[in-house]
C-alpha cells in the first residue's frame, strides 16, 4: 500500500519558506553531498505528487522552462484558475484532502504519495490521519519568521524516528513514521 510523506526541508528554526516565499536560504545549498542521492533515491518511489496552490504558482515561476515532474501524475489543491504546462499530468482540485485520497493511492501505481512543499497541505494530511511519513533535511540556518513546516495544533504524541543521518554542509535528514493518532494530535 502506499505511504503518503512529505519530504521537505525546514530551517533550523522549523520554517519552509521565508514569508514572502524566498527560498534562496535553502538554494544556496544546492548540489551538497548527498543531497542527490537522498532526491533521486525517494523520487524513485513516488508515484503521486500533491501540492497546494501557492507551490504550484512558486513552481510555474522558478521552473517555467521545464515542468519538473513530466511523467508523473500530479494534483494541485487551489481556488484559483492556473495553465498547465504542456505534457504534464495535472488535475486541480478543492476541498476536503479525504476525498481525493482514493485517486492519489489509485494513481501512484503502487509506489508512493509525495506531499510537495507547503505545511499547510501537509498538515491537513496529518490531521486526517493519512499522512505516513515526513522526511525532513534540516538546513543549518535561523529564518527566525516564516511558513511553518507542520502547523498543527498540538502537542502530539511522539513521532517514531526511523532514521537519521547527517550529510554534507551541516544539512541532517530525519525519517518520522506517523500513525493515526501521531498525525491527528489525539
Amino acid at each position: 500500500m502506499p505511504h503518503i510523506q512529505y519530504y521537505v526541508a525546514a530551517s533550523l528554526d522549523g520554517f519552509i519558506a521565508t514569508p514572502t516565499d524566498d527560498l534562496d536560504w535553502l538554494l544556496q545549498f544546492d548540489g551538497f553531498e548527498g543531497g542527490k542521492e537522498s532526491y533521486e533515491s525517494f523520487m524513485a518511489d513516488v508515484g503521486c505528487i500533491v501540492m497546494g496552490g501557492e507551490t504550484y504558482s512558486w513552481l510555474l515561476e522558478h521552473e517555467s522552462d521545464n515542468w519538473p515532474y513530466p511523467a508523473t501524475p500530479s494534483y494541485v489543491f487551489t481556488h484559483h484558475e492556473y495553465p498547465a504546462p504542456a505534457g504534464a499530468d495535472i488535475t486541480f482540485v478543492r476541498g476536503d484532502v479525504t476525498e481525493f485520497a482514493a485517486d492519489f493511492e489509485r494513481d501512484a501505481g503502487g509506489k508512493n504519495v509525495w506531499v510537495v512543499g507547503g505545511g499547510n497541505l501537509a498538515a491537513q494530511f496529518a490531521g486526517a490521519g493519512l499522512l505516513h511519513e515526513i522526511i525532513l533535511s534540516v538546513i543549518p540556518v535561523v529564518l527566525g519568521s516564516g511558513k511553518r513546516l507542520l502547523p498543527l495544533e498540538g502537542p502530539t504524541p511522539p513521532l517514531e524516528l526511523v532514521a537519521s543521518r547527517t550529510m554534507g554542509r551541516g544539512i541532517v535528514e530525519l525519517r518520522y513514521l506517523l500513525d493515526g493518532s501521531a498525525a491527528s494530535g489525539t
